[in-house]
């Protein structure tokens, strides 16, 4: 198909002046605007427009919609008829002959993914011979089509048309400058397919669709809307994707062509739409009328083609009788005027705030990169050591203690006061009176007071005849029992005596039940300390690699800590053992000095259920001494009295107790009260010992050669530590993607900035 012949235009075909140019080529426009469209396009070359809403022009229409004719009126070529990736138009206004570059604008590399910078080629020499443009940009759109090969080759070949992708978002720019043209930038992109009958398939129809929409979708994009006068205007797929992103047309600037095909008496229908009566338009509706395809190869010349379509819009009703208001609204060169000036005004208002969203999203960008891990070392030896130090570090202060509320010690001591009171409740539940009668076995029997501040409890927490926690964890042990177990443990003792194994098979009974609650702290303090050694490892291990390092910590740790709660639980139940084997204590002072209380408080328990009258006489008397100097009741006041006129100074009333009778269960009060002592000196030294014997080999154990076992568990100090680290090293694919393609954004944008700099914006 041939081109347009070249003429220079004296007149436009309305009939106005065409030597001084429309839109950003009239010479009554400023230089700066003339080059801030040149600056745009040079914006373009960078690719910024991913990232960017940059003005531009976009050419739509279906298919056969008379979209190419429209575009080679404009620019003075021809077109194929079919595209399959946008074709940029860049023209310019020039007193030099007519020229066209062909380069070619690579975006995306060969899989679709965006690139860093666009890639920009030139394709052949420059173009001097308007008849050789529609041939060169046939094979610039195979070369677009075919990315795996090189482009060059498809200067010279003329091989099929086969292609690897259908469509491409990497185009063609073709940068024309001649006497006869505007200064002006558009974008055609494909055709919109119809429907799978009219020679597309459904994959085809939406990547021609979600590409379109890819461009018009933008704020700064006007939306250049070609529609067929020959086909129904509800019909057309392109008019409801402009409706779409452009809802209330404030981007769109609609076309009419091919009016010369509608059918006859059916012209007045598409009036309304130039006198924007239908569908409107803020910049309106025009109406162009392109050569036919016979006056095409008949050599017709741009100017005769512009002369012929003066003449059909002024000679041809309906369009000759519109009111001159609307005469504006047709012809080619009327529409390029008001594109020029669209595209003029929206760049002059665009590129301050292009500036402002540039510095916006280059720091935005910078911020996204800081947030992800930092990238792989080159020495990855080093880091992955020096992880492990730092953790090693951190956890070691952990270990010692924090003091913050809520960290792992802290955590671990309610635990620790809950096995104390565990041990404590074994304590033997001895009752100093028979089990013989209801009026004696439910005689209520309290803790002695001494036991309250020793054992740092509130009064509250000392109730009678019940543990702390409100549970009985043991059956009372009455005195007839114990005395019952004393007689029948008898072998060789003389009457009087009982055997010592007596106090050792009470001592038995409490130790036993020490183990349970002893391993319970353990696994309690090996749990919250995995937890929180967890939440250790994660910030140090979790943003290196792909979480392989992390996994390999995770795991060595659980082993190492296993191992050390295995020592600790072997430790504890030695401990134990030691307790079970048999009473020892070196600590006499302390163990005679608890039996004598508990014997003290035994005997007092029991005069108050024998002998009740004196017990509550000497009470009464103790209450009255404590208020009167000189006493005046009769009965033990008269005894002390008696007592000391006889030279008995030192009796206390409590001593009166004495002179009772012998008590027969005298022998099984002093082993309760042997075993009660044992007791307390026992279980204080049990409870200290399990505790340190968990910190010991568990807790503290745990940052004891930590080190060692990770860097032999990681195989870090061996011949083959370069080959793990750097395989513990390298990067997740869903972290170097997003590492790469933020950087690739912030190389197109520091190239785009720099772009504006050097043009002193």
């Amino acid at each position: 198909m041939s081109t347009f012949q070249s003429a220079s235009s004296n007149a436009s075909s309305d009939g106005t002046d065409g030597d001084h140019g429309v839109g950003l080529s009239n010479p009554s426009l400023s230089q700066t605007r003339r080059c801030m469209l040149d600056m745009v396009n040079r914006l373009h070359n960078t690719g910024v427009q991913i990232d960017i809403d940059l003005p531009q022009i976009a050419v739509i229409g279906n298919q056969s919609a008379g979209k190419s004719s429209l575009i080679e009126s404009i620019s003075g070529i021809t077109l194929p008829r079919r595209i399959h990736c946008p074709t940029e138009c860049r023209l310019s206004r020039s007193d030099a002959p007519w020229t066209c570059t062909v380069e070619l604008r690579f975006i995306t590399d060969k899989n679709g993914q965006p690139l860093g910078h666009a890639r920009n080629e030139v394709f052949g020499d420059e173009i001097s011979d308007k008849s050789q443009v529609e041939d060169r940009i046939r094979r610039a759109q195979r070369a677009i089509l075919n990315p795996s090969k090189p482009a060059r080759t498809f200067l010279d070949d003329n091989e099929d048309d086969t292609t690897e992708v259908s469509f491409s978002t990497n185009y063609i720019s073709l940068q024309i400058s001649g006497p006869e043209l505007a200064d002006l930038s558009f974008v055609d992109l494909p055709g919109l397919i119809a429907s799978v009958s009219r020679g597309g398939n459904e994959r085809d129809i939406k990547m021609v669709e979600n590409l379109v929409s890819s461009y018009i979708s933008k704020p700064s994009c006007v939306i250049l809307l070609t529609v067929a006068c020959e086909t129904d205007f509800e019909n057309q797929g392109a008019h409801h994707l402009t409706k779409k992103h452009d809802p209330e047309g404030k981007r769109t600037i609609g076309v009419l062509t091919k009016p010369d095909r509608i059918p006859r008496g059916d012209e007045e229908s598409w009036l309304p739409l130039i006198r924007n009566e239908q569908e409107a338009l803020e910049n309106n509706w025009y109406c162009v009328k392109q050569p036919s395809s016979q006056d095409i190869k008949q050599g017709i010349t741009w100017d005769e083609a512009r002369a012929r379509e003066n003449d059909f819009f002024a000679l041809t009703p309906p369009w000759s009788e519109l009111d001159p208001l609307y005469q504006k609204y047709l012809r080619t060169i009327n529409l390029v005027d008001r594109l020029s000036s669209i595209l003029s005004d929206l760049i002059s208002k665009r590129l301050p705030e292009i500036q402002l969203e540039l510095e916006n999203t280059v720091q935005n960008t910078r911020e996204a990169l800081a947030q992800l891990p930092k990238p792989p070392s080159s020495d990855p030896v080093s880091e992955v050591a020096g992880l492990l130090h730092t953790f090693v570090d951190e956890l070691g202060e952990l270990l010692e203690g924090i003091p913050v509320a809520g960290a792992l010690l802290q955590t671990i001591r309610p635990a620790q006061e809950r096995f104390r009171r565990a041990i404590r409740n074994t304590a033997p539940a001895f009752r100093p009176f028979e089990d013989l009668d209801e009026d004696t076995s439910e005689v209520e029997f309290c803790e002695p007071e001494f036991l309250a501040n020793e054992d740092g409890d509130s009064d509250e927490d000392d109730d009678c005849d019940e543990d702390d926690d409100g549970e009985d964890f043991n059956a009372p042990i009455f005195i007839d029992q114990v005395l019952a177990r004393a007689h029948a443990a008898r072998t060789r003792e003389l009457p009087g005596h009982v055997p010592f194994v007596v106090q050792k098979l009470y001592i038995a009974e409490f130790t036993n039940k020490w183990e349970s609650p002893a391993r319970v702290l353990c696994r309690f303090v090996h749990t919250t300390l995995a937890l929180h050694i967890k939440a250790l490892i994660a910030p140090h291990f979790s943003s290196f690699g792909q979480g392989g390092l992390e996994q390999r910590v995770v795991i060595l740790i659980q082993d190492y800590m296993r191992s050390r709660a295995n020592a600790a639980e072997a430790l504890i139940m030695k401990l134990i053992a030691l307790e079970k084997n048999g009473p020892l204590t070196l600590n006499d002072h302390y163990l005679s000095d608890y039996k004598a209380k508990f014997l003290s408080h035994y005997k007092k328990a029991r005069e108050e259920t024998q002998n009740p009258t004196l017990v509550e006489a000497i009470n009464a008397y103790k209450s009255l001494h404590a208020s009167i100097t000189v006493p005046a009741t009769p009965g033990i006041a008269q005894v002390m009295t008696g007592l000391a006129a006889i030279g008995l100074h030192g009796v206390n009333v409590d001593d009166l107790v004495t002179l009772l009778p012998p008590d027969r269960m005298e022998p099984a009060l002093n082993i309760m009260a042997d075993v009660r002592a044992y007791f307390q000196v026992a279980y204080k030294r049990i409870v200290d010992n399990v505790a340190l014997a968990i910190d010991y080999e568990l807790v503290r154990g745990l940052g004891r050669e930590l080190l060692p076992t990770l860097y032999s568990g990681l195989g870090i100090n061996g011949p083959e530590a370069l080959r793990i680290c750097s395989e513990l090293a390298q990067e997740s694919p869903s972290v170097a993607g997003k590492r790469e393609e933020l950087l690739k954004r912030l190389e197109r944008l520091q190239t785009a900035s720099r772009e504006l700099v050097t043009v002193g914006m």
